[in-house]
C-alpha cells in the first residue's frame, strides 16, 4: 500500500537525483515553490496533505523520470547507497552511431563504453548516452546523461533512441510507428525523420534524463 511518507521520500530523491531542492524542483516543474516544502505536507491539524497527481505528473515531464522509476523511488533504499548503487554502460551521442557499439537488439556492445553510477531505480539492461555539443537544445545541453531502456515499451510522444539497419543513431520523439514506417522529431529541431519499418533496427525508450 503505498504511504504518504513514501511519495514525499520519493520527490525528495527525485529532487536530489536532479541537483534540486524540493523548492527547485517545485520552481523549474511550474509550479508555486513552496508545493513540496515540508510544511505543506501536513495541516495546521497533523492531517496528512499528499501532492496532487498534476504536480507529480509535472516533476516526471521536467525530469525525464518515468512513472515506475518513480515507484521505485518509493523505496527504503537509499539510491545514493554505495552498496545499492548500480553502474551502467556509457556513451558520448556522438559516438553512437559508429559500428560496433550495439547489437542487432539495441544492447551495448563492443569497445568504446564507460561505465557510471546510477542508482538502483531500473530494472534490466539500461544504459547512458551522454550530449555533446549544442544539437540537443533546448532540451538537453552538452554533459546531460540519456538513460535509455532497451526492453520499455514505446508509445508516440515518448522520447526515444532509434537505430537504423545502416548504422545510424538518431534521438528525439516519437510521432508514430506503424507496421510500415516509424517517423520521429529529432531533439533539437530541424525536420522530421521517416524511416521505412526495413530500415529500423531497433527503438529504445529514454526513461531518465541527468540534467
Amino acid at each position: 500500500m503505498l504511504t504518504h511518507d513514501q511519495i514525499w521520500k520519493a520527490i525528495d530523491r527525485l529532487a536530489d537525483a536532479h541537483g534540486y531542492s524540493t523548492s527547485g524542483l517545485a520552481k523549474r516543474a511550474g509550479l508555486d515553490p513552496t508545493t513540496f516544502n515540508r510544511s505543506k505536507r501536513f495541516s495546521n491539524d497533523g492531517k496528512e496533505r499528499w501532492p496532487s497527481t498534476e504536480s507529480v505528473a509535472k516533476v516526471l515531464a521536467v525530469t525525464g523520470a518515468t512513472p515506475s522509476a518513480f515507484i521505485a523511488l518509493m523505496t527504503d533504499d537509499d539510491p545514493h547507497d554505495g552498496a545499492k548503487t548500480r553502474y551502467i554502460p556509457v556513451l558520448p551521442l556522438n559516438e553512437a552511431g559508429k559500428n560496433g557499439h550495439f547489437d542487432a537488439k539495441g544492447l551495448p556492445s563492443g569497445k568504446g563504453w564507460d561505465d557510471i553510477q546510477f542508482p538502483g531505480i531500473a530494472s534490466g539492461h539500461v544504459y547512458a548516452l551522454e550530449i555533446v555539443g549544442d544539437d540537443a537544445l533546448p532540451i538537453y545541453r552538452a554533459g546531460d546523461r540519456l538513460v535509455v531502456a532497451p526492453h520499455e515499451p514505446v508509445r508516440r510522444g515518448d522520447r526515444v533512441v532509434v537505430g537504423t539497419t545502416r548504422g545510424d543513431v538518431q534521438v528525439g520523439v516519437l510521432i508514430r510507428q506503424t507496421a510500415t514506417r516509424l517517423d520521429l522529431t529529432p531533439l533539437g529541431g530541424g525536420a522530421d525523420r521517416e524511416w521505412p519499418a526495413n530500415e529500423v533496427a531497433w527503438v529504445a525508450r529514454i526513461i531518465w534524463a541527468s540534467q
